[in-house]
């Protein structure tokens, strides 16, 4: 196992701390956090948790934690309630790449993703976005229901 996990690593050179599954799973089983934004450490070569929201945060405080001008990957678990007024919760896997970043950078996210992706077991919902109109709440409210 260890030698087909480094060789995945290979496949895009970045590996992924600990720390992100464990935060993940603060998120999805005891909903300590709304949100994470993980970014990727290039001298560590391997994808960290950069900021994590307490479960009363809003997705205004979501959205301004994505930088303007640079590559991140976020997880947002979206409350909501259903036409049959069931409370539901959705986990969305966001990979923000704002067009006005650093095409290294976009390279370097876009082709670790799928690796970063499935360590973190129970996501419902992927979206790509390049600017906020396309994670708007709206846009995940649709794809939710």
């Amino acid at each position: 196992m260890a030698l087909l996990r480094s060789y995945s690593n290979a496949s895009s050179g970045m590996g992924v701390a600990d720390h992100c599954k464990d935060t993940f799973l603060e998120l999805q089983r005891k909903k300590t956090h709304r949100y994470v934004i993980f970014k990727i450490d290039e001298k560590q070569k391997e994808v960290v948790v950069e900021k994590t929201g307490g479960a009363a945060e809003s997705y205004d405080d979501f959205m301004a934690s994505l930088p303007e001008n640079d590559c991140r990957y976020a997880v947002y678990d979206f409350d909501f309630v259903t036409d049959e007024n069931c409370q539901k919760s959705k986990i969305f896997f966001i990979a923000w790449s704002p067009s006005v970043s650093r095409i290294r950078a976009k390279m370097l996210y876009a082709t670790s993703k799928d690796r970063f992706r499935r360590e973190l077991d129970g996501i419902h919902y992927e979206i790509q976005a390049t600017d906020p109109s396309e994670v708007d709440l709206e846009v995940l409210r649709d794809r939710a229901h």
